[in-house]
């Protein structure tokens, strides 16, 4: 793990208009300036105060500091609970807290967590928190997929997608662009196969044909990348 906090900006992954592939489980834990809780940066534009996105690790007994979102947060708890002034979150709840909000998070068993922020829309002021495990989905595009919507706001949409073991979807262009984090199994496409813990991002009008031959779980966010 690298023990030194952010003392600079960084950029990473940052251009949104190209293509990434981030295998997270590659990447080294960096440490926050909160004792305990660690991250695997996938993209970063700035310094301690960024848009980044990344899996973030709490350890039993960790906490952060109150503190403000001055562009949004988004969350989906991979592993574990995490708890705020707000609620109590566990394993696959979705949370999305607006520009402008506030929480102390902490999480006194520890837990492993998807972020991203400082992306959302001012203009989007919805607190949104969904339980995915407790939630209705709804039949996909084609057979094999079900679908949970979590969050929309104009062009912009937040999904989890199940697909079935050998499911193919139709070759199609991402207006807006996309981003996938693969939960869990493995996601593919003609480009190549991505495990869990995988991120990809396809900017505005790219194409491919996606597929599982094993079945997974994926995080998709579309028309953001604009």
């Amino acid at each position: 793990m690298t023990t030194e906090h952010l003392t600079r900006p960084i950029t990473l992954n940052a251009d949104r208009t190209q293509r990434c592939i981030v295998r997270s489980a590659s990447i080294d834990w960096v440490e926050s300036p909160s004792f305990g809780v660690s991250r695997r940066m996938l993209e970063r534009d700035g310094g301690e105060v960024a848009r980044a996105t990344s899996i973030v690790r709490y350890a039993p007994g960790s906490a952060f500091a109150s503190h403000t979102h001055g562009g949004g947060e988004e969350i989906l708890v991979l592993e574990g609970t995490l708890h705020d002034e707000h609620g109590v979150y566990g394993p696959g709840t979705y949370i999305q807290n607006p520009v402008g909000s506030s929480h102390a998070p902490s999480s006194p068993d520890g837990c492993t967590l998807f972020v991203k922020l400082r992306h959302l829309d001012p203009r989007d002021e919805e607190r949104v928190v969904i339980d995915t495990h407790r939630s209705e989905w709804r039949q996909g595009m084609v057979e094999g997929l079900k679908v949970l919507p979590l969050h929309t706001f104009e062009t912009q949409n937040t999904a989890l997608v199940r697909w079935a073991p050998q499911t193919f979807f139709n070759p199609h262009r991402h207006w807006g662009g996309e981003e996938i984090l693969v939960v869990e199994g493995v996601f593919s496409d003609e480009h190549g196969d991505y495990p869990a813990g995988s991120w990809l991002r396809s900017p505005h009008m790219s194409q491919h044909q996606p597929f599982s031959r094993e079945g997974c779980l994926i995080l998709v966010k579309t028309g953001h990348l604009v």
